[in-house]
């Protein structure tokens, strides 16, 4: 039986038995455990970086190549409402992981942060923003009527236009897995302690064990249809005659839903996004995980495209505004979950709950828009780009500092640093 349909049998079992014990007293969990499986071929682009480890540069440099296989990353987050004075606690994965015999989940020291006041002084004139970001929406070959959306940096720092519209992102509720400081107790992989990646061939298939001295002990199993979700690839990714750009991938099982992104420009000044999604959305910071119900309400409403596209049509508007772009696709898996001790039948009877965990999957791939991993390993022109920065030579009086472009805006956020580009 397929994850989906499982997951559907589940969810109507759980909704009986919630309408027929409504009136039953529910406690904990104790401890929650959150598991953040994603896979990446290509290279992925910024996002908001809930959840997931990333690759090491070798991984990313074998993936441009177009070798090395996929890249699997695991990200565990433990969280309790019990606590110890030393907190420790250990994840014993299957050995088909090929991680090791255990995954320490450490506990983050308390830091303290000492925020440093700047005084530098800028005139005015040079304070000003620049720039202008364009976004697109949809599949096909052409942009609908009314598209661009132009978003006016300048006019928006000056309040002539609302900044809300550039947050118009996917419609959707952010996931709150365990994380320090939202728990009492609270330890996480991969750390400062060891943060191995997972093979290629690693899986999650198997049983799964959680120790800690500051949580119930945590036993579940993984079946075959609950391992990483299989790697995807963009098997078209060509500019076509008429100047849109064509993108093919293949379909990954047990994926519920599939959403391309391309970020770019065509000069400094101008910033260009785009995104797969048939309603109004910058592809300005994508979730890397969404829930089960937000994925089942977007691909309905047509934000994301069902489990069964395969195709999207990048326009030639947007093609022609950003001749230089990176696109991202996902497919989105939906979740495994286990809450123990089950659920009496019994209304009467309290349901304690020990622990409950979640494990949510990921595929992702990336690459150069309209072109092949090939085509952008061609040579480096870093140093004769236009818009490369000069070297200033010794001697020389400093110049006053510019304008922030639009690609500093997005680099560093505006407006008090209300609008940062999303770091994975």
């Amino acid at each position: 039986m397929g994850l989906g349909r499982k997951l559907a049998l589940i969810a109507g079992a759980a909704a009986i038995a919630t309408a027929a014990t409504a009136q039953q007293k529910v406690t904990g969990p104790v401890a929650v455990y959150w598991m953040s499986a994603q896979t990446q071929t290509g290279f992925g682009m910024p996002s908001m970086g809930a959840g997931g480890g990333k690759p090491d540069t070798g991984a990313m440099m074998r993936a441009m190549m177009g070798g090395g296989g996929a890249s699997k990353t695991l990200q565990l987050d433990l969280g309790s409402s019990q606590t110890n004075p030393a907190p420790a606690a250990d994840h014993l994965p299957p050995a088909g992981l090929q991680v090791g015999p255990q995954l320490p989940l450490l506990t983050p020291k308390p830091t303290t942060t000492v925020r440093e006041e700047r005084h530098d002084y800028v005139p005015e004139e040079y304070q000003k923003p620049k720039g202008r970001m364009l976004i697109f929406w949809g599949c096909g070959e052409h942009a609908r009527p009314g598209q661009p959306y132009v978003i006016d940096f300048a006019k928006m720092a000056s309040g002539q236009q609302n900044p809300a519209n550039l947050f118009k992102g996917i419609d959707y509720r952010p996931m709150q897995p365990p994380a320090f400081g939202r728990n009492r107790t609270y330890g996480g992989w991969p750390n400062e302690k060891t943060r191995d990646m997972v093979p290629s061939n690693g899986s999650l298939v198997g049983a799964h064990t959680i120790r800690g001295n500051y949580n119930p002990e945590i036993n579940f199993n993984l079946e075959e249809d609950q391992d990483f979700l299989a790697p995807i690839n963009l098997t078209t990714n060509a500019k076509a005659p008429g100047g849109w750009t064509n993108l093919g991938w293949n379909l990954v099982g047990n994926a519920q839903a599939y959403y391309a992104t391309a970020v770019g420009g065509g000069d400094n000044e101008t910033v260009v996004m785009w995104s797969s999604s048939e309603t109004q959305a910058a592809a300005f910071s994508n979730p890397d995980f969404l829930s089960q119900g937000d994925i089942s309400r977007l691909v309905a409403n047509k934000t994301l495209m069902g489990p069964a596209t395969k195709t999207c049509a990048v326009p030639k508007e947007v093609m022609d505004a950003a001749p230089s772009a990176m696109v991202q696709l996902v497919a989105y898996g939906g979740e495994a979950n286990f809450v123990y001790p089950p659920r009496p039948t019994d209304p009467k009877v309290t349901w304690n709950q020990q622990w409950a965990v979640k494990v949510r999957y990921r595929s992702a791939t990336g690459g150069i828009l309209g072109q092949d991993m090939g085509a952008m390993m061609g040579g480096g022109r870093q140093a004769g780009r236009p818009g490369a920065p000069a070297q200033q030579q010794p001697g020389q009086p400093q110049k006053p500092p510019k304008a922030p472009s639009a690609a500093d805006i997005l680099r560093q956020g505006i407006l008090g640093g209300g609008l940062p580009f999303p770091r994975r």
